[in-house]
């Protein structure tokens, strides 16, 4: 199964610790295709369906559902995790999702 940035894959998260977003659910590859291509590693930023107004978090439409990357959540999760690709976010998911993250994690 090939990987690309911007992808919605359904994840098994499990296990996980804490306050861990946990069960089996879409994300949003951000790794780049290069890495995505080589290393056993992406990185995911877990979707939910349950809306919060953080600014950590990206309003997003996918399968006429609407819900929100948590951006809060990133994490790197071995490709064996993956169950399958769902589709992907639009150019402007895309755009609102990498301002998030460069305001979250980018002096």
């Amino acid at each position: 199964m090939e990987l690309k940035q911007y992808d919605i894959v359904l994840v098994n998260l499990d296990p996980t610790i804490g306050s861990e977003i946990k069960k089996t659910r879409p994300c949003v590859i951000v790794s780049p295709n290069e890495m995505n291509k080589y290393l056993q590693t992406i990185v995911v930023v877990p979707m939910t369906s349950s809306l919060k107004s953080y600014p950590t978090r990206v309003v997003v439409n996918h399968n006429d559902k609407l819900g929100q990357i948590a951006v809060d959540q990133i994490r790197t999760i071995d490709k064996t995790r993956t169950i399958k690709v769902l589709g992907s976010i639009s150019k402007k998911e895309i755009i609102k999702l990498k301002n998030v993250i460069q305001e979250t994690y980018v002096d």
